[in-house]
């Protein structure tokens, strides 16, 4: 075994003894988010190897495209931002219930900002104090994530999966504090047959006791099989669909290609500002002054 999982197993015993630690006393379980007042939450109890291991990631600088990742700005109010606060509140309430740390985000088809809303809802989540996030761009057809966040393209998940990398050569971080991102790497002709290797379920289930959080940006449903595969590693769906523009037809079989799966949440995405902004089952992602900056 190498050093690196010796590490990583020594950080899930300790992830796995401090989590045993907060159920066995009151006063450390379930604490009030200072984020969301009135919800509970567990503050993130990260071991010193997870520190230690997470120092070993390249340090890369981003140039993220500051229209349409919203969170890299000074500006606390733009158009967006609330729902992507929303969509965080509800996910964390979601949690509450069932274990839920690997999400995957799609979409029935592509151009419907699943990679928008999977970088957004990232970032949210790394604005609360001490929470920890890992975005994985599992497109490996039509990768976005590193160019919406200004990140080198490489070496990535394909890498990985065809073992000429190892798990921390291809994670990187930004300057965002806590946000980590796993591009997908050089593209590659069989991306099915590399997802379904074994190697993704064993990377996830290494990293999951790092991260609060891991968030997986996957092809559209309906066009190519991996997604569905993608759903098998993850412990939740959550599904984008574009106001005005997603054929119903392709939305009820995205569904069904989710049939088995644990779909968690709809994304409503470009929205007009004369709808309600608010709804108990939808988020606006963007109005209508930015709809036209998801390219995927």
């Amino acid at each position: 075994m190498s050093r690196i999982h010796e590490a990583l197993k020594k950080a899930e015993q300790e992830r796995a003894m401090s989590q045993a630690t907060r159920e066995a006393s009151p006063s450390l379980n379930a604490p009030v988010d200072p984020v969301f007042p009135g919800v509970a939450g567990t503050t993130p109890v990260f071991s010193s190897a997870s520190e230690a291991l997470l120092t070993r990631c390249r340090q890369t600088n981003w140039a993220p495209d500051m229209k349409t990742m919203l969170f890299f700005s000074s500006e606390e109010h733009a158009v967006g931002m609330e729902e992507f606060r929303t969509l965080r509140s509800r996910l964390y309430q979601v949690r509450e219930k069932q274990p839920l740390s690997k999400l995957l985000v799609t979409s029935a088809l592509p151009k419907e900002g699943k990679s928008f809303t999977a970088c957004n809802l990232a970032q949210v989540i790394v604005r609360q104090h001490g929470r920890r996030a890992l975005l994985v761009d599992a497109d490996l057809r039509n990768p976005r994530l590193h160019k919406a966040l200004g990140a080198e393209s490489g070496p990535g998940l394909s890498e990985y999966l065809r073992s000429e990398s190892d798990e921390f050569s291809i994670i990187q971080r930004g300057p965002m504090e806590n946000l980590f991102l796993i591009p997908a790497g050089v593209s590659t002709g069989n991306p099915a047959e590399l997802l379904a290797n074994g190697r993704l379920k064993f990377l996830l289930s290494r990293l999951e006791t790092m991260f609060d959080w891991i968030i997986i940006d996957s092809p559209p449903a309906v066009p190519v099989a991996d997604s569905a595969l993608l759903a098998n590693f993850c412990d939740g769906v959550l599904l984008v669909v574009r106001s005005n523009s997603t054929p119903m037809d392709a939305a009820r079989q995205a569904r069904k290609e989710f049939a088995e799966r644990n779909i968690v949440g709809v994304v409503l995405n470009g929205i007009t500002p004369d709808l309600s902004p608010y709804s108990q089952y939808y988020y606006t992602a963007y109005g209508a002054d930015s709809k036209a900056e998801a390219k995927n």
